[in-house]
């Protein structure tokens, strides 16, 4: 999908190979994780975005942050205004996403796909297949 390289973080290899390597991590993860272990991944003055949110509270050690400056932030997911502003932009520069388009009926055939790690996209419904004929 483009990308020039990939660093599996269920290798702990790479947490000594990345140390220190970002200006921006963009935490997606809605799972508890380490995150000592990956804000050791900032450079000088970087920061973590949490955008995921975990069921059970997470801790962090002070060093972490103040050992090279860091900081962490979070956000939540904008209203309307701000995903039309984002949709209009994605627009304006030709951005776009690879999706599979499923029909609502083979909703349950996708989750099962999701458990049996068999998705290479983001599953999207079709809203047309919720029409009733």
């Amino acid at each position: 999908m483009g990308a020039d390289q990939f660093y599996a973080t269920s290798d702990p290899k790479t947490f000594e190979v990345l140390k220190g390597h970002f200006d921006l991590i963009v935490n997606t993860v809605s799972i508890e994780i380490d995150l000592n272990q990956y804000l050791s991944l900032l450079g000088l003055d970087g920061t973590m975005v949490i955008v995921g949110l975990p069921e059970k509270e997470m801790s962090i050690g002070a060093f972490s942050l103040i050992n090279a400056r860091r900081s962490i932030a979070g956000s939540v997911i904008g209203g309307i205004l701000e995903t039309q502003e984002m949709l209009d932009f994605c627009n304006k520069h030709n951005i776009s996403c690879d999706i599979e388009l499923i029909p609502i009926q083979k909703v349950n055939e996708a989750y099962q796909r999701v458990i049996n790690s068999d998705v290479r996209y983001r599953f999207v419904i079709d809203t047309k297949s919720l029409k009733q004929k």
